[in-house]
């Protein structure tokens, strides 16, 4: 079933293409918290926008017709791509691992649905679709950057998903330009999911573990960039797979120590043996006590940073915020918005805090 709910364009919009200096375009996981901030660019620039989400998509604009409704139902595909000339798809929605106790509807959302998507771009003779991997491509470090040439090995069933959803949609390149961004965290204010976690320690002022002196490096993605990168990437007259993330990455510690230091809530560094707390970690996953899942406590500890020299010479594109800056912005709405987070519902999962489990006791610990 569907659900159109919130507002349409006015009656005399709805037939034509495109409309007056923009295009018409789809967004799947419009109602997400990186969805949501394409979709006000977009619409920003006139562009026409058609959102279709598992969860309501609560911004509202003249021109944005959003959806709840899922991407593998194909009769609804037919319908909106009979009904609107898609210039471009921006193919974002993906079920993750934290978030769904159920693998079997994990996997047929992002593997089956991408495989609806293609269809429907094929079908309807749609020339774009952008879509936006993962650096859980890869389930452990590297002692170098890692580029679009180097083969992913995924240690989990999001990773995996997210591997197909670039194969599948590259299959199809002789029908439409295909254009991934391979992406780390994406981090702005409002980023929640287990970042929430982290932030609820810096916030009550309490020890913010690190693994091992926290040395290791691990890139970030400030999300108004990736959305540049995406605009970019809707007038790529190309097909292309494209690593992207922050410059001058810190260490885990020192990034922490900026937000700590800028937070002033009294939170301070503490380390721990990562021979001691992985195996836990990975215990702790398996008997369902944890949201960390295998690649969070494979790469806690590890060295993880994609060369992005490919996309900055391809699409002009640069990054302008470092690990730290973005991550406080993220922590500065946490603070202010707490109460009020605690209480959602009903929303993505990088919009609300996930359930603690065992780490409440490490919680307690701090």
């Amino acid at each position: 079933m569907s659900d159109i709910s919130t507002v349409s364009p006015p009656a005399e919009l709805l037939g034509t293409a495109t409309l007056s200096g923009g295009s018409t375009v789809l967004v799947t996981g419009g109602a997400g918290f990186f969805g949501e901030l394409l979709i006000k660019a977009l619409l920003e620039r006139s562009i026409r926008c058609v959102s279709i989400d598992l969860e309501t998509n609560y911004v509202t604009h003249p021109f944005l017709t959003s959806i709840r409704g899922d991407i593998r139902d194909t009769q609804l595909l037919d319908q909106l791509a009979s009904r609107d000339r898609f210039d471009a798809i921006f193919h974002l929605a993906a079920i993750q691992a934290h978030d769904a106790r159920d693998k079997n509807f994990l996997w047929g959302s992002n593997v089956q649905g991408t495989v609806a998507i293609a269809e429907m771009a094929r079908k309807f003779g749609i020339p774009r679709v952008v879509y936006t991997s993962t650096n859980c491509l890869w389930g452990k470090g590297m002692n170098r950057p890692v580029t679009e040439e180097d083969l992913p090995e995924p240690v989990e069933i999001y990773g995996r998903s997210k591997w197909e959803g670039e194969k599948i949609l590259l299959a199809y390149k002789e029908h439409f330009h295909c254009i991934i961004f391979r992406c780390p965290t994406i981090i702005d204010s409002g980023r929640l999911g287990l970042l929430a976690i982290l932030f609820e320690f810096i916030d009550e002022g309490r020890r913010v573990w690190v693994v091992d002196g926290g040395k290791n490096r691990y890139q970030f993605i400030y999300a108004p960039d990736l959305v540049d990168a995406c605009l970019k990437g809707m007038e790529y007259d190309d097909s292309g797979l494209f690593n992207i993330g922050s410059d001058g990455v810190t260490t885990f510690a020192e990034t922490y120590q900026y937000v700590i230091d800028k937070a002033g809530t009294g939170a301070h560094l503490a380390s721990i043996p990562g021979a001691l707390i992985l195996p836990l970690m990975k215990l702790a996953h398996i008997c369902n006590l944890s949201p960390l899942g295998p690649y969070q406590y494979k790469m806690i500890a590890a060295e993880f940073e994609f060369d992005t020299d490919k996309i900055k010479k391809s699409l002009s594109w640069l990054p302008t915020l470092t690990n730290g800056e973005m991550l406080f912005k993220a922590y500065a709405y946490y603070h202010e918005h707490r109460q009020e987070i605690q209480r959602r519902s009903g929303v993505s999962a990088h919009k609300r805090s996930p359930r603690m489990g065992v780490i409440r006791l490490l919680k307690w610990l701090s």
